[in-house]
């Protein structure tokens, strides 16, 4: 008699066995980002940029407005707590003390990608934060390559449904992949699939970058696909190809990694492309910003919200009142920009109060 175990056994244990691997990756790379120094060698490019000063701003910094609306909900702020993380039992303390956050300071919250959670219903509760944050503005989050490799709309669905999310999140992560032992690198035909998702969808759908940024060329192609927004996420900030060289099995694999710190457009040139080839498009700027300031001057070059991972994901590290801290302080640091620059709402950024440094020869 044959001892192969029969099918349905064999394909169980790669599942399980498939669920391990993602299962550790999340965890890892939660532990890298704490630990590590993952940064690019580039900078955002914000640092190109400078508010003109007002010093007679004719304004009560008590009484500016930095609300907006956005997807069919109000914000208090243009703030975004970017999609970090889930799947772990750690990843859903974090969220659900950034949840909670966010829900006190009414600002907008992406999850981690949903993969673990599809391909392990158990894992769906390390997402689900509505029952701490009934009101924010949520989006579920799903990796755009996963359409190649058997997902469809109705997984698309199904993540959206798993956290009652207000918008969904396909982010495009090509380098990662590539330079990610075992990486899925099927990115051909993809455009369409993201098309077909945003027609069949009933919300609006985000296309997502993950740290390198957004050409011309991309944007025009997301906007011609139908996509509500644009997050740029640029260089600048967090090199997920330096989060995988620390967890690399081996040197080739970490020498290839390490190649590419330099890699991608900045935060600020990328969301300049949008602007300039899908005008109309609503973008949001992530990638290396840390702090109001900085997203500030994302909002002056023309984003609707400003997203920051990495002091959100610290602050949640230690407890919810720390992550309200965080965002307290960030939505002041964008008044008091607003108040030394004479903008009474946050639209008024727009209107010729960035200026470009001039390049020292």
């Amino acid at each position: 008699m044959s001892k192969v175990a029969p099918d349905f056994d064999t394909s169980e244990n790669n599942n399980r066995s498939t669920q391990s691997r993602i299962d550790q990756r999340k965890a890892d790379h939660i532990k890298i980002n704490l630990e590590q120094d993952v940064r690019s060698a580039l900078t955002t490019g914000l640092e190109n940029y400078r508010f003109v000063h007002e010093a007679l701003p004719e304004l009560d910094l008590n009484r500016l407005d930095t609300t907006l609306s956005l997807f069919g909900k109000r914000l208090s702020a243009p703030i975004l707590i970017s999609s970090m993380t889930g799947g772990t039992a750690e990843a859903e303390t974090l969220n659900l003390r950034l949840a909670e956050a966010a829900q006190e300071m009414n600002v907008a919250m992406g999850v981690g990608s949903q993969r673990a959670a599809i391909e392990d219903p158990e894992q769906a509760r390390t997402f689900q934060v509505r029952r701490l944050a009934p009101d924010i503005l949520l989006f579920a989050n799903l990796g755009a390559v996963q359409l190649n490799y058997g997902y469809t709309l109705d997984h698309c669905r199904r993540a959206v449904d798993m956290i009652q999310a207000d918008a969904l999140i396909l982010h495009l992560n090509p380098l990662q992949e590539a330079v990610q032992d075992g990486g899925d690198t099927n990115f051909a035909g993809l455009t369409r699939k993201i098309e077909e998702v945003c027609k069949g969808i009933e919300i609006p759908v985000i296309v997502k970058e993950v740290g390198w940024g957004i050409s011309e060329k991309t944007a025009k192609l997301l906007a011609d696909c139908g996509v509500g927004a644009i997050d740029v996420a640029g260089a600048g900030g967090t090199s997920w190809s330096q989060v995988e060289m620390h967890r690399a099995p081996d040197d080739f694999t970490r020498q290839l990694a390490a190649t590419f710190v330099g890699w991608g457009i900045p935060t600020a040139e990328s969301i300049l492309n949008v602007k300039k080839t899908a005008p109309e498009m609503t973008i949001f700027a992530s990638g290396g910003l840390k702090d109001g300031l900085d997203i500030a001057k994302c909002i002056a070059l023309g984003a609707t919200l400003g997203g920051m991972a990495g002091p959100f994901l610290k602050a949640a590290a230690v407890s919810t009142e720390k992550a309200v801290e965080m965002m307290k302080l960030t939505k002041r640091q964008i008044e008091v920009t607003m108040f030394a620059c004479g903008a009474e709402r946050i639209g008024e950024l727009e209107n010729g109060k960035l200026a470009k440094v001039e390049e020292k020869a």
